[in-house]
């Protein structure tokens, strides 16, 4: 039940123009996803506050490790919040329960906590994701005075990583997170599961993301919701 004081948490599919606004406004990175999506907006009351994305993730290897084909699993690729009142672990529980059933043949979902952006997985941590270690650190760029992921940049300049203008560095180290969705998967990956990383310096995914005080956009018509109240 929702506190009297917070307004109704409902997590719905959104359109894709929805989605760009929220990323593009209140996401670090600012930039939308190439890949192939699901996503799903977050409203608290009638007011859109933002958008939780999946994808098929940066590498067609992303679960190969665990024994499973890429159409087999995917990655939570964005989180993308103004200021909002409940928590975004919770949000994060309804839009994964969206997941299996728009996509019944997922068995796992992965996602990374960036340290550079003062992450340490807040969020999965408090919906009891299961911490597998760290991602191995790759190229990043630097172009015109911004820093793209890799892929992000080869899907947007495609060809100009070698390009005068264009400072190549080393990419952190990601806090890897895995959330099994079928009780075969869990019982496969639990054994995986490794101490969970304490918060440093500044603050987690959970306060972190709520960025920007632009207004939201409108919301869309709901597919396939769940209310919460």
């Amino acid at each position: 039940m929702s506190s009297p004081d917070k307004p109704i948490l409902k997590v719905a599919p959104c359109s894709h123009e929805a989605a760009k606004y929220a990323v593009e406004n209140w996401h670090y990175s600012r930039t939308m996803p190439k890949s192939k999506l699901v996503k799903f907006g977050i409203w608290e009351g009638d007011v859109f506050v933002g958008c939780i994305i999946y994808g098929v993730g940066a590498t067609s290897d992303l679960v190969k490790a665990y024994g499973l084909k890429m159409e087999e699993g995917c990655e939570l690729v964005r989180i993308a919040l103004k200021q909002h009142q409940h928590a975004v672990s919770r949000m994060v529980a309804i839009s994964i329960r969206l997941l299996r059933k728009h996509s019944p043949g997922l068995r796992l979902c992965v996602s990374f906590a960036d340290p550079d952006q003062g992450h340490h997985g807040g969020v999965y941590q408090a919906g009891g994701w299961i911490h597998n270690g760290h991602s191995a650190a790759s190229d990043e760029y630097i172009y015109k005075g911004k820093r793209w992921q890799g892929r992000s940049f080869r899907n947007n300049y495609k060809g100009m990583e070698r390009h005068p203008e264009v400072t190549i560095v080393k990419g952190s180290s990601k806090h890897r997170y895995l959330f099994p969705l079928d009780e075969a998967m869990k019982r496969k990956i639990e054994p995986l599961r490794k101490p969970y990383p304490k918060r440093a310096g500044s603050s987690s995914v959970e306060h972190s993301d709520s960025i920007g005080e632009v207004g939201g956009s409108i919301p869309t018509p709901a597919l396939k919701s769940i209310t919460v109240e």
